[in-house]
């Protein structure tokens, strides 16, 4: 086992090379330069100055040549400096990681807790009016817009109703309260965006979980689980979910990612000042090495968590340990 992991990350060193190198093309292929921004905006900007800009960010090299600037300060896990303000890369994102991370780890929570029962009573109960409500809500959750939604959750629960904050993470006399109060203050500014973070995740991993568990409770070995005698609960919680959740294992291991990486979306949306927003902001201002680290941190995020679905598959599913024995 050990050998095998070895050898998988060895071969995600090229993939993740050939992910930076596309990455940063397709960045610098954008028509104009981060110092347009910044120049543009004021009049008395001499050009002389414009060209300092230019080679101070090394933007007169050629692309081949400023990527491999880049790729050595990525060795030394340097980020460089923002293009925007000149503070570390690293800083900034430090910064906007934590917000980020809870709001994706509280909407996976939930997204697991609500929509693997749903996929297992579905398949069980299936073509009843509880698989056919259910159908219909997994349909409305893949065709509703996130930024349509948090607009209209924003308009109920917020300006008419009045229940939750419209926008941000904290009141603006978040200071004042009591450590309790402040809990309740987070958790009344985190309701709606990890509603709609949690929607469109809780319609797909529930049809997920129906599909995959409707193709285990038809075959052999749980029909004779049946003819043993085993109560109903045992043989689908006990020897169906087991066998059934497995897919189940590599999406949500595809979703780590985004655990870092955020929702520009509805971060954007609710002014919540996390990854999601930073990325945004750092596009729309051509920050070129804040947008690297983005994109990086993301790529690293998903390889790593391909690597991590395979190795618990080869925990879970017994068949993988038993061929893999097999073959050494």
């Amino acid at each position: 086992m050990v050998s095998y992991i070895f050898k998988r990350l060895l071969s995600l060193i090229p993939v993740f090379i050939g992910i930076t190198l596309i990455s940063f093309s397709i960045i610098h292929l954008a028509p104009g330069k981060p110092t347009d921004l910044m120049t543009q905006l004021n009049p008395k900007v001499s050009f002389e100055a414009k060209e300092k800009l230019i080679k101070l960010y090394n933007l007169d090299k050629p692309v081949q040549i400023q990527y491999m600037i880049w790729l050595k300060k990525l060795v030394r896990f340097d980020f460089g400096n923002s293009f925007v303000d000149g503070r570390l890369v690293i800083k900034k994102i430090f910064e906007r990681l934590p917000i980020t991370i809870l709001i994706n780890i509280l909407s996976m929570v939930l997204i697991f807790l609500i929509a693997v029962p749903i996929g297992v009573i579905s398949a069980v109960k299936r073509g009843s009016l509880f698989d056919k409500m259910t159908t219909l809500f997994v349909f409305v959750g893949f065709a509703t817009p996130g930024f349509w939604l948090a607009l209209i959750l924003m308009s109920i629960f917020s300006v008419q109703l009045g229940w939750f904050p419209v926008a941000g993470i904290k009141s603006l006399d978040y200071e004042n309260f009591s450590l309790l109060g402040k809990v309740i203050d987070l958790g009344r500014h985190l309701v709606m965006p990890v509603l709609v973070s949690s929607f469109g995740g809780l319609a797909g991993i529930s049809r997920y979980m129906r599909q995959s568990m409707l193709g285990v409770i038809y075959e052999d070995f749980i029909r004779t689980a049946r003819a043993k005698g085993l109560p109903e609960k045992d043989v689908l919680y006990r020897h169906a979910l087991k066998n059934a959740i497995l897919p189940i294992i590599t999406i949500l291991g595809l979703s780590i990612p985004g655990l870092i990486g955020g929702s520009v979306i509805f971060e954007t949306i609710f002014s919540i000042p996390g990854m999601g927003q930073l990325f945004y902001q750092s596009v729309m201002a051509r920050d070129y090495p804040v947008v690297m680290a983005v994109l990086v941190i993301g790529a690293i995020l998903t390889l790593l968590a391909n690597l991590a679905a395979d190795i618990t598959y080869f925990y879970v599913d017994p068949r993988i340990r038993v061929g893999r024995r097999a073959n050494a």
